[in-house]
Order: C-alpha cells, then structure tokens, then sequence
C-alpha cells in the first residue's frame, strides 16, 4: 500500500517534468488584440475586497475598457462551501472559467485544517498554482523611510506545497508528508529571479534554503543556484539558511543589503509574511503568481471568515488587492498605470485621511477604494 502510493507521487512528478520541458515561451500580451481579466472573489472577506480592487482597476482602465482592449469576467463558485459539496479544491466549472481567462485577480480562499468542519480538500491556491502552472510567486516588499526594497521569489509547484495533502497515516504513531524538487522547476524560478535583477538594476540576489540539513532536494536548489549565478557576472549572488535569514530581515545593520531573495515554497511562505509585517504587516501586502501562461494576482493573507460571521467584511482592508492590482497593471504593461496607483496608495497610506481598522470605528472598504480613486485623480 505504502509503496504504491509513493510509486503514484513519483510518477506525478515525472509526469511535470515531462509537461516542463515541453513548454514554450512566455506569453505575449502586445499579441493580444483584448486582455481577459478574470475577477475571483474567493470566500470569506475575498468578495468584499476584491469588489473594490476590480472598481480602481475599472477606473484606471476606463480608456482600455472603451476601446475594446481590456475585459473583466466574474468568476464565482470558487468558495470553500461549493469547493466542499463538490470534493475538489478547484471545482471543474470555475477551473474551465479561469482558463478563459489571461490574468485573474483572486480573493482570498478559506484552506480547511485539522479539526474544521469542511473535508480535507487541498488549498485553492496551491491547486491553481498546479493548474496553471503558476511558478513563480512575487512578493515585493517596499519600505523607503527604512531602506527596505526587497522582492522574493518563491517557487510556487513544488517543495512541502506540492502534495500537501496526500500525506500518509501510517499508523497512529507515524505520520509522513512528501517534498518534491525538480531541476527544471528550480531553474525556471532562479532564472527568472536573476532576470529580474538584471531587468530593474539590482545587484545581488540571494538564495534562502536549509541545505546543511535538507541536504537532497534543498542541495538541488542551491547547487542549480550557482550553476545559474555563473550566467551573470554582473551580479552578486549568495546564500542563507532559513532561520538566520528570519533573524537578518529584523537587523537594521544587514537587511538593507539584501535586494532580490529566491526561496523554495514553504521557506518563501514563511519568509514573506515576515516581510510584509515591515510595511504594515500582511494586510498591505499583494503578490503576483506568475506562469508562461496564465499569472494570478491575488493578497497574501486569509480569507478572516470570523469577519464574516461578525458581519465585518465591508470592513475589510482592500490594501493588499490594490497593492496585487499594481503588479497585475505591470505584468500587462500598462507601466504608467501601474505607477500612479503604487503613488495613490503611498499617499493614501500616509495622509490616513481615512483608516481601515476592521471595525466601524474606521473606514469601509468601499469608501476607502473611492480615497483611493479621488487620490488617482488629484494625481493626474
């Protein structure tokens, strides 16, 4: 039994790999005569702040939405109830809708744990990376009254992520999770990490793992980093392990130093929530998901179903969508846009005319997209 089942995680990885070195180019979006964005609410306070990050985007779009270059589509049914009655972490019916699509901003989705009421169906998030093949997740962190200008990439398909939930129970003493790293899994995302430092003018880039320990597919990591790193000479590179790099991010003597950082997928989860604690914790924070073919923008935090339950949702912070909504107006290529929300939301952020609390002692979120988008205009 045992065996079989480690047979068939095998045999799932070879098949990736296969599918990987078979892939083409990344895609075009000057080839596209309309740009599909596809609007995911997800569950839990998903809907409520991704309403209001679709509302900027339509406003800072308005002029492509005219012309016929840019569409938004609603996906709905992506919510833990529906994804519970039909067993899967993506249902077939909203996996077919995000495939229509060429970017989609997503909400935050609810991952059951031990003790929930809801099955043991894996994380949405982890499901669409597989999906689409979305590999690369970025997660800028920006902190200019600190010096801080950090952007992570952390490889999104493999690692402790990839079969989470297929896991074993061997008996009720032991129990086994699975780790999977691939060569070219681990080169699309260093290469792409290296190509944006080259690409933006940075420096150095650093390489996060515990490979002292996790010597065989930590070591794969590490050792393809540097094989990469002799491609760019120009650029600095080096490594750390995972817990001193935790405790580096909070010494105001070292962390400066560090620009673009690269990180197999629980070291990158981890990592970045720390980060983000340094530009106002995770909450602010949005992150890009980026595949060859589909890329998926989205917050990096929960979906705060308590705030739902206590009627709060209109409550809710939408800084991490409007942050996620930046990235995605960069990945498209609308630079100019992408640029004068980023200044919206750091004007925003430090006027505090109006503040999110969670609570009806501050804003809603809708009255603060509209901050956000009178904010736009006194910048035009």
């Amino acid at each position: 039994m045992y065996l079989k089942h480690f047979e068939k995680l095998i045999e799932m990885q070879k098949n990736r790999v296969e599918q990987m070195k078979s892939q083409g180019n990344f895609i075009s979006y000057d080839d596209l005569d309309e740009i599909i964005i596809g609007v995911c609410g997800g569950d839990g306070i998903g809907p409520a702040i991704t309403a209001q990050a679709q509302r900027v985007l339509e406003h800072i779009l308005s002029d492509k939405i005219e012309e016929g270059k840019v569409s938004f589509r609603t996906i709905n049914n992506l919510t833990i109830e529906h994804r519970a009655e039909v067993g899967k972490a993506i249902p077939d019916d909203v996996l077919e809708e995000l495939k229509k699509c060429h970017v989609i901003l997503k909400g935050p989705t609810t991952t059951p744990k031990q003790g929930d009421p809801w099955p043991n169906i894996e994380s949405a998030n982890v499901a669409m990376r597989k999906e689409l093949d979305l590999f690369a997740n970025v997660r800028p962190v920006k902190v200019p009254a600190e010096n801080i200008d950090w952007v992570f990439f952390r490889e999104n398909t493999e690692g402790a992520y990839a079969v989470g939930s297929l896991g074993l129970d061997i008996d009720q003493d032991i129990a086994v999770d699975f780790t999977f790293t691939t060569r070219q899994g681990t080169e699309r995302i260093i290469r792409l990490a290296f190509e944006h430092a080259r690409k933006t003018g940075r420096t150095r880039v650093t390489a996060v793992t515990k490979a002292n320990v996790i010597k065989t597919t930590d070591g794969m990591f590490l050792d393809t980093f540097y094989q990469i790193a002799k491609e760019y000479p120009g650029i600095e590179a080096d490594d750390w392990f995972i817990d001193i790099m935790t405790a580096k991010l909070v010494d105001t003597k070292r962390r400066t130093d560090f620009q673009v950082m690269v990180l197999p997928n629980l070291y990158g989860d981890i990592l970045t929530d720390e980060a983000a604690e340094f530009q106002g914790g995770v909450g602010t924070a949005g992150s890009a998901n980026i595949g060859k073919r589909y890329a998926m923008f989205e917050a990096i935090h929960g979906s705060a179903p308590r705030m739902v339950d206590e009627g709060r949702d209109i409550y809710a912070d939408p800084s991490s969508m409007l942050r996620a909504s930046v990235m995605l107006l960069e990945h498209i290529g609308e630079v100019e846009a992408a640029s004068r929300l980023e200044r919206a939301l750091d004007k925003c952020a430090e006027e505090k005319k109006l503040v999110i609390t969670g609570r009806d002692t501050g804003a809603t979120s809708e009255d603060y997209a509209d901050y956000v988008m009178d904010t736009l205009k006194a910048l035009s």
